[in-house]
């Protein structure tokens, strides 16, 4: 069988979770199968597939040959991309495409070769609004016209969490429910393991023997970071608070996250360390290992892998009950769920003020309670190991897709 998987993220370039699932996903995948990666992005080295053990990677960007006009759109740019990679999988078993940005090229790929297309689905456009604010409004609907087309026409589409199953059911009512299959996402649990050394926090001003509440991930309305910035005038002033978070949608959010950090440091007197850039994976780790309390405040989350890693590093969690995130953290068991109620579809709390108090209150009870958090981080890693890993994730897409081919 020869399987290729299609995705905008790959290593080195990775950014968010779906760019994850498929650096893990196609390793575990080249151990059984032959496997092909095709990304976006600047050419990758010959991937250890070309010499065994690991899938082969190839990258491609919009074609140089295009009018101007497209180049300046950066949603056209994409579907030029999704062309290229499309081409040349006459000798392809079925393609696997991961996320909008690609899923049209595996709808293509699938009418140009007769061969079987699997989706799988790490948000979804329809509940996304706020995506208007990067790609405009002509770019958010080409975004769902990709995402809807490939879907609808999917020989089998993937769900992280039984909650996304629910919503692509809600969103695309012509899809049948049977083509829907949930498989959680994974965590390598033998690379995300507690990092005892600190130098990554002192080069950071992170006080090692100090309490700390950390968050990891980008700048996006999806994560909630704002919410848990009015969360943390009330947050207790023993603890730091540690912002791992760059790469903004746009300029605008970036902005405002700037301006909120400014109004945070000026009412709080316990450090807020903010670190604007995207971390390398070392350095997360051992934020998440030292972490008395990770803090996961997203307002749309289909399953959240960075809660997964967090667990894996013994670390408590405080997260929204929103998506997936209530297959992954246990409530009063690997840490709090926080209780959510969206106003509309673009995420808005309904009462945001209850939202942040809220917040405040979960992470709170985890820091007054130091021994009972290092249970619930005990706990996390033991649940991951029972049913989060790579391979388990690698085992059932790969029954799915022998049923298909």
């Amino acid at each position: 069988m020869n399987v290729v998987l299609l995705t905008r993220e790959y290593p080195p370039e990775v950014y968010g979770g779906a760019g994850v699932h498929v650096e893990y996903l196609s390793k575990e995948l080249a151990r059984l199968v032959d496997v092909e990666v095709r990304c976006f992005g600047r050419p990758r080295q010959a991937g250890p597939g070309e010499t065994g053990g690991g899938p082969v990677v190839r990258a491609y960007q919009p074609s140089d040959e295009v009018p101007q006009g497209m180049l300046e759109s950066p949603v056209l740019q994409v579907m030029s991309t999704d062309l290229a990679m499309s081409a040349g999988l006459s000798d392809a078993s079925l393609v696997h495409s991961h996320t909008w940005y690609t899923n049209l090229a595996g709808h293509l790929a699938k009418l140009a070769n007769g061969i079987p297309h699997v989706a799988t689905t790490h948000s979804l456009e329809p509940l996304r609004p706020w995506k208007a604010e990067q790609l405009g409004a002509g770019g958010y609907a080409l975004s769902s016209f990709c995402e809807r087309t490939a879907l609808e026409d999917a020989d089998a589409i993937i769900a992280v969490s039984e909650a996304m199953r629910e919503d692509i059911l809600k969103c695309y009512r012509d899809i049948d429910p049977d083509r829907v299959e949930v498989i959680h996402n994974g965590i390598d649990p033998d690379e995300y393991v507690p990092d005892p050394g600190t130098d990554v926090l002192e080069r950071h001003g992170v006080d090692p023997s100090r309490p700390s509440v950390v968050f990891v991930g980008r700048i996006t309305r999806q994560k909630g970071i704002v919410h848990l910035l009015d969360a943390a005038p009330v947050i207790d002033p023993a603890a730091q608070l540690v912002l791992c978070a760059g790469a903004p949608d746009t300029e605008e959010i970036g902005r405002e996250m700037a301006e909120k950090v400014r109004l945070v440091r000026e009412r709080r007197d316990a450090p807020v360390i903010w670190i604007d850039r995207m971390l390398e994976k070392r350095e997360v780790i051992q934020f998440l290992s030292h972490a008395t309390v990770f803090c996961c405040p997203s307002i749309y989350e289909p399953l959240g892998i960075v809660n997964l890693e967090a667990m894996a590093c013994e670390a408590a969690v405080v997260a929204t009950a929103t998506g997936g995130i209530p297959e992954v953290v246990v409530d009063g068991v690997t840490g709090h769920l926080v209780p959510f109620e969206a106003l509309d579809a673009t995420g808005t709390p309904r009462n945001p003020e209850r939202f942040a108090s809220d917040l405040a209150d979960r992470l709170n009870d985890v820091l007054r309670e130091p021994h009972r958090a290092a249970g619930f981080g005990r706990n996390g890693r033991r649940r991951v190991l029972e049913r989060f890993t790579w391979a388990a994730v690698a085992s059932r897409t790969l029954s799915l897709y022998r049923r298909l081919a």
